[in-house]
């Protein structure tokens, strides 16, 4: 195969205009409208609404490309188009080769008759979606959420990522372009269209069923040769005749190295050569891929709760635990393998083991997918249904839709990440009714699209993976009761839209939670990339535009009012909004760990942004990790140590939590302090835990001590021991921290280096003090913890790497280390 890479420089210009900008492909027109100075960053202020007319325009982009004489010799000449974002229209030397209409789909066509020797001609034309998009939805309207410009309300007749058009954490900027490469392809003989390669896991082994489909042009006694290539540069090797249009071989790896999730093992991966050689041996196709070995299943059994939900890799069940995300930036084109891998990076190293792709953005870019096999991440792939009804009683749409299926199923399913298929995000949550209605679809037409169309495509493409049709989804009884404890998996919003206390979340007894959360606000520094100096208020104007969520900045005050005393000055309030929120996702997680076996995961909302505000995230649009990230990295360790306090008995009752794969042979040490750090009783308990298990190790009574000192003046602090390493620390307290009356703890710290732009800095704690808090003056780094709990007396070593090479002597006079009672106004 002869390959023409066309991206690179291109032109564009509106239509009907003179006015020519250069582009990158891929790449969007806001890209190349930025990099012209024709509209500035969406980000700051209020930008996003000055930009909107981008979305009403019209299009083009060209350039001129030369074709050889060789390429032109090939029996075929495809354009194939990775990613047309979305209504597009491509002319080859004036010949209308190809009209798009699917921003998801990878899109071939001949061109061959279009080409000539030398200097050629490519333009792509892509009209504005909102005509379309208005005009359908008059015909008929598809009913949504999450809907924030009129013009926008029929965005679920076009297949082009939803929450473009605007969703309740990010910006609108229905965009347009050349998002992914474009090539030609100059076909000689034959080529693959097809490559699958299923795993049979028997006896030690794993053999490896490599299944090949071609085109052939062409040419007799073609033949398969496979390779299989491991890290140690192990070679297994075979080839096969093809006969006809169809092959497979057998590839037996006799000593396998398995891929496991992130903290249940290590990440190997193989890469797999398929070739398509002619009888002179020379190579006409090349498909390659890195694998991992490993099975995978969703086990759904029936148990004394209902039926189980859990994943099952390698023959352990396990529990999975991670964030749910969101497209990393609405210009899909400017994110690059250093962002997946800072980002996918964190949440390996807070212990997720799983990442939810929710169905509102777009399959992900390969290198998602790559960082996620590396770095032990199961993906929960949605198909991009989210939030909204959908046309499945339109035969083009739906024929639109299988197209586009086909292309991502085969495109990812080669991945080891890939966990399994989910149909849609919250359709079944409210947007499903006998008919279809003002508020809903009908059960008929979402059956033909989520219970049908797509399951089939699963089992033919990618059969040895799981498909689930919606989430939340109820698979016994009915489908309306989308949150059943007794089976399935849910979306428990009961605090954020609910109105309950963050404890409320303790009563949950679902089986998997795959949606819940809370919102914060992201920190001083990226205040100051969108905010003016006068937009510095939590009321201002500015602050209330990149707010989405109806009512999310009040409900964030009355949480953090519940819990804290109100803070003094901007920056601790940004800080305490994160607590709040970490806190409210603590009690759940911890809680979800305590319920294992009858709840194997939960998954949080969300680990990232699109777009600097206040949202859900635990790490900002800049990189920035809130309070959450770093609770989160203590929560899902492998080994945790929680307590559940009982006010009516004046009790803490102690848990244990492993997630590791084997027994582990623990010790937890318990003090119980009063807030001047006084010990008020102490002791230990031996903790054997079952591998995958939760046990409750101890009960504390704390009736004496209560009686005494009163519930104000209490704190029950855990530290879990493996051996001699402390695995895991945590605290309780009867009452809410604004109810606390903390003293000065006394901070003290010591900064060493320990390597390049490697600091360690030890925490000591005169007094009990909770969400010590590290940061270094006006500029930024990464911390081993942060927002941590020191009781009296207590050191905590933290490791931190500013984000630029900095010294040592800069390091000690920028650290700042500040707790709970400095974020309160002394009188």
């Amino acid at each position: 195969m002869k390959i023409l890479d066309l991206s690179g420089s291109w032109q564009v210009h509106q239509a009907n205009s003179e006015q020519v900008m250069p582009a990158l492909v891929p790449g969007t027109v806001h890209q190349d409208l930025l990099a012209a100075g024709l509209i500035e960053d969406m980000n700051w202020r209020d930008n996003e609404a000055r930009q909107q007319w981008v979305a009403e325009k019209d299009w083009v982009y060209r350039r001129e490309f030369t074709v050889t004489a060789d390429l032109l010799a090939c029996e075929q000449v495809l354009l194939e188009c990775q990613g047309l974002d979305t209504l597009a229209t491509v002319l080859v030397n004036g010949h209308e080769v190809l009209d798009a209409d699917n921003m998801f789909r990878t899109w071939e066509v001949d061109v061959k008759p279009a080409l000539v020797p030398g200097t050629n001609l490519i333009s792509v034309y892509f009209r504005s979606t909102i005509p379309y998009i208005c005009e359908r939805n008059a015909e008929f309207r598809l009913p949504c959420w999450n809907s924030y410009d009129p013009r926008f309300a029929g965005k679920s007749w076009i297949r082009k990522m939803p929450c473009s058009y605007g969703w309740d954490w990010g910006l609108m900027a229905a965009t347009c372009g050349i998002w992914r490469g474009i090539r030609l392809l100059g076909i000689e003989q034959a080529r693959w269209t097809d490559v699958l390669v299923r795993q049979e896991h028997h006896d030690g082994v794993v053999d490896l069923r490599v299944c090949g489909k071609i085109e052939r042009l062409a040419g007799q006694n073609l033949r398969m040769r496979c390779q299989v290539h491991f890290e140690d540069g192990e070679v297994i090797a075979n080839d096969a005749e093809i006969t006809g249009d169809y092959v497979e071989e057998v590839l037996r790896v006799t000593d396998p190295r398995l891929w496991w999730p992130n903290g249940l093992g290590g990440q190997h991966l193989y890469q797999v050569t398929v070739e398509l050689v002619n009888p002179k041996g020379k190579v006409l196709d090349r498909w390659q891929q890195r694998i991992g070995l490993r099975t995978l299943a969703l086990d759904r059994h029936k148990d004394e709760w209902g039926e189980s939900f859990q994943f099952v890799v390698n023959g352990v069940a396990f529990f999975a635990k991670g964030a749910n995300w969101v497209p990393a930036d609405v210009l899909i084109p400017r994110l690059t393998r250093a962002d997946y891998e800072r980002l996918l990076g964190a949440a390996a190293d807070a212990n997720m083991n799983m990442i939810r792709a929710w169905g509102g953005g777009f399959y992900e870019q390969d290198d998602f997918f790559a960082v996620c096999d590396e770095r032990g991440l199961l993906v929960w792939q949605d198909f991009i249904f989210a939030c909204s009804t959908y046309p499945a009683f339109d035969p083009e749409f739906m024929a639109s839709v299988e197209a586009e299926a086909r292309d991502n199923i085969r495109r990812l399913r080669s991945h080891p990440s890939l966990a399994f298929w989910c149909g849609n995000n919250e359709l079944e949550q409210g947007l499903v009714d006998d008919e279809w209605t003002e508020r809903a679809m009908s059960w008929e037409d979402y059956k033909a699209l989520f219970d049908v169309m797509l399951p089939q495509l699963v089992r033919e493409l990618d059969p040895d993976r799981p498909y689930w049709p919606g989430s939340p989804h109820t698979p016994h009884g009915s489908r309306r009761n989308f949150n059943d404890p007794a089976c399935g998996d849910a979306h428990c919003w009961d605090v954020w839209f609910g109105g309950k206390p963050f404890e409320y979340q303790r009563e949950w007894t679902h089986r998997f939670m795959s949606e819940f959360g809370f919102q914060s606000f992201p920190e001083p520094r990226t205040l100051a990339a969108f905010c003016a100096p006068g937009d510095l208020n939590l009321t201002s104007y500015v602050m209330d535009y990149h707010q989405r969520s109806a009512n999310g900045n009040r409900k964030i005050f009355a949480y953090l009012l519940d819990w804290f005393k109100m803070p003094h000055g901007l920056a601790n309030t940004l800080w305490m909004t994160q607590v709040t929120q970490a806190e409210c996702i603590r009690y759940a997680c911890e809680h979800a760990r305590r319920m294992q076996p009858r709840m194997m995961g939960v998954i949080y909302w969300q680990i990232n942004d699109i777009w600097p505000a206040a949202s859900w995230s635990s790490i900002d649009v800049f990189g920035r990790w809130k309070a959450l990230q770093y609770f989160a990295r203590r929560f899902f360790s492998p080994l945790l140590v929680s307590m559940v306090e009982n006010r009516a008995g004046w009790t803490m009752a102690v848990h244990v939590s492993n997630h590791l794969r084997e027994t582990a042979d623990l010790r937890c040490e318990w003090r119980l302090t009063d807030l001047a750090g006084n010990e008020l009783g102490a002791g230990d308990f031996p903790a054997r835990i079952e591998a995958q298990s939760n046990r409750e190790v101890g009960v504390v009574d704390c009736t004496a001590a209560v009686a005494e000192q009163g519930e104000r003046d209490l704190i029950l602090w855990t530290r879990l021991f493996q051996g001699d390493e402390l695995v895991s620390a945590n605290y309780q307290t009867f009452a809410r921290p604004k109810h606390l009356e903390l003293r000065d703890p006394g901070l003290e710290v010591n900064v060493e280096q320990i390597g390049e732009n490697r600091f360690a800095a030890t925490v000591t704690a005169a007094r009990p003090a909770l969400y010590v808090r590290l940061e270094l003056a006006d500029a930024d780094a990464w911390f081993g913890d942060n927002f941590l709990a020191l009781a009296g007396g207590e050191s905590r070593t933290i490791e931190l790497s500013p984000w630029q090479p900095t010294s040592l002597a800069d390091v000690r006079a920028r650290l700042r280390v500040s707790s709970l009672v400095d974020t309160v106004e002394r009188f």
